[in-house]
């Protein structure tokens, strides 16, 4: 049984203790984390498992707003798997936005539509609200539904350039990763803690320079967890040994 129907099997009866929860938890913790949310990978778990957070404390103290977007994250993670093979549009995005954002404590927070102010992104000035409706329809018109590894990582370089929110901007984009992998059986991944100064600094080598080859090794070293916890549960994958080089060349 490929992943993706593995996933919808387990969302579908409520498995525990599988694959789905694993990910679930996962990428939710890993997502969130490296945007800075304080909880912990246990919290995370706990707080998917229980739809309660346990407190002891100060110490274990937690911000809502944290609390929040986790479950946000489980549930955009759930909308992408009901969602497969529904076209990636404007709307889509802002819908998933909204998911992502609804009911954060934010006064500032523009939720399921464009930012309406500029920012940057390390140091980096991105699109002008005023640009954003036309670089993201720009954006998605250059890409079908057929996608290799180097179409999604070029795709995520581009769209983190654009910025189109005001913030969860990281998020959403990990997500559409997330979706566009599953929809092409590209083994999906998430960027751990670990890994965030390499894949931050692979996205603007990408954006300022054109040097793609350290964000594609990011994706690569990523998908090699994905396939760890695969075999752990015997979900089929091909084993052909992938490198930088072989994307390039496919690329071409």
């Amino acid at each position: 049984m490929r992943l993706k129907e593995k996933l919808l099997e387990e969302k579908r009866v409520g498995h525990k203790g599988g694959i789905y929860h694993k990910m679930q938890v996962d990428f939710a913790y890993n997502s969130n984390h490296i945007e800075g949310s304080r909880l912990t990978h246990d919290q995370t778990r706990y707080i998917y498992e229980t739809k309660t957070v346990g407190t002891d404390g100060a110490k274990d103290a937690v911000r809502v707003n944290d609390i929040i977007e986790t479950v946000n994250h489980f549930r955009c993670f759930d909308h992408i798997l009901d969602t497969l093979d529904e076209p990636l549009t404007e709307g889509y995005i802002k819908d998933l936005h909204r998911r992502l954002k609804s009911g954060v404590m934010d006064r500032y927070a523009v939720i399921g539509e464009y930012k309406q102010e500029a920012n940057e992104v390390g140091g980096m000035l991105t699109a002008s609200p005023d640009e954003v409706g036309g670089k993201m329809h720009e954006l998605l018109a250059g890409y079908g539904t057929e996608m290799t590894l180097y179409d999604v990582a070029r795709f995520h370089m581009m769209y983190e350039k654009i910025h189109p929110f005001c913030d969860g901007n990281g998020r959403t984009g990990r997500l559409i990763i997330f979706k566009q992998c599953l929809e092409n059986d590209i083994i999906p991944f998430f960027i751990n803690d670990d890994d965030k100064m390499f894949y931050y600094m692979g996205l603007k080598e990408w954006q300022t320079s054109g040097s793609d080859e350290r964000l594609i090794n990011v994706f690569l070293a990523a998908q090699d967890y994905t396939k760890a916890v695969m075999e752990q549960f015997g979900i089929e994958y091909d084993r052909t040994f992938i490198e930088y080089k072989d994307i390039i060349n496919k690329a071409k």
